[in-house]
């Protein structure tokens, strides 16, 4: 008896995940959209800004971040190529993560890791399993087929 109960309710639950994975590349291309039109239209004090972080090749990585940024939203918006856009864009959150975030602690209220640490963990997820149904990958690849 419990063993069926515990079935349609793992049948209920799976009718929204690819709406949820939808709903969480959407979130993610919100969050990713103004740090990377901040970078990109003033690069000169990006680069400035990642020296003054000490990170390895300041022009070099401001200009790699910016671009799988930027690129990133538009990938991630469109469910494409989303499994290998959200590992680029999780090395930039643990990047943002080393460089920028973890002295001031957890709490968003400092400044701290909690906001990249939950980009990351939904870069993860998409990683892993994909952008669901509501995705290009999803019609061109037939990734998530069974979703």
């Amino acid at each position: 008896m419990m063993k069926d109960f515990m079935g349609e309710v793992s049948v209920l639950f799976a009718y929204p995940k690819n709406l949820i994975f939808l709903g969480v590349r959407l979130v993610l291309v919100y969050g990713f959209a103004m740090p990377a039109l901040l970078k990109i239209n003033n690069m000169k004090e990006t680069v400035i800004w990642f020296e003054s972080l000490s990170i390895p090749l300041p022009s070099i990585a401001a200009y790699l971040v910016s671009g799988i940024e930027s690129i990133g939203i538009v990938l991630m918006f469109l469910g494409l190529f989303t499994r290998y856009i959200s590992i680029l864009l999780s090395f930039v959150m643990l990047g943002a993560i080393l460089f920028v975030h973890i002295t001031n602690g957890f709490s968003v209220a400092n400044n701290g890791i909690e906001i990249p640490l939950y980009y990351l963990m939904f870069l993860i997820l998409l990683a892993s399993f994909g952008a669901g149904k509501y995705s290009l990958d999803r019609v061109l690849f037939k990734d998530g087929r069974d979703e």
